[in-house]
C-alpha cells in the first residue's frame, strides 16, 4: 500500500468510527441521489435513531479507494460499530428478518 492509500484508508477508518452507524452512500441522508441509496436512508429513518451519512459522489477518492478497504464493491455500504454490514440486500434481508434492530440497539 503506498502512502496515498494509506491516508485514505486511514481517512475512511476515521469516517467509519465518527458514528455508530455510518452509511456511504450517492447524496446525502436528506438528498439521497439513488434508489439504493434512499432506500437505505429509508430503512435506518424508521428505526428512529442517529446515523451519519459519507455521499460518495463528493469525494472520488474515497469512493474508488473503499471498495479496497471494504472489499465491496457497490454502494451503499453499511457500517455498525466499525464492521461493515454490506450493501441494500443484506441490510434488506436482515431488516425484514428483525436481526438489523439488534445490531443497532446493541
Amino acid at each position: 500500500m503506498n502512502q496515498s492509500e494509506s491516508n485514505l484508508h486511514q481517512q475512511i477508518k476515521d469516517i467509519i468510527d465518527s458514528d455508530k452507524i455510518v452509511v456511504f452512500i450517492k447524496g446525502t441522508k436528506t438528498q439521497p441521489r439513488c434508489g439504493f441509496s434512499a432506500e437505505i436512508v429509508s430503512i435506518l429513518d424508521s428505526f428512529d435513531t442517529d446515523f451519519s451519512t459519507f455521499d460518495v459522489l463528493e469525494n472520488p477518492e474515497i469512493r474508488a479507494e473503499i471498495k479496497n478497504y471494504s472489499n465491496w464493491p457497490t454502494f451503499p455500504q453499511l457500517y455498525i460499530s466499525g464492521e461493515l454490514i454490506g450493501g441494500l440486500d443484506i441490510v434488506q434481508e436482515m431488516y425484514i428478518a428483525g436481526e438489523l434492530d439488534e445490531l443497532i440497539f446493541e
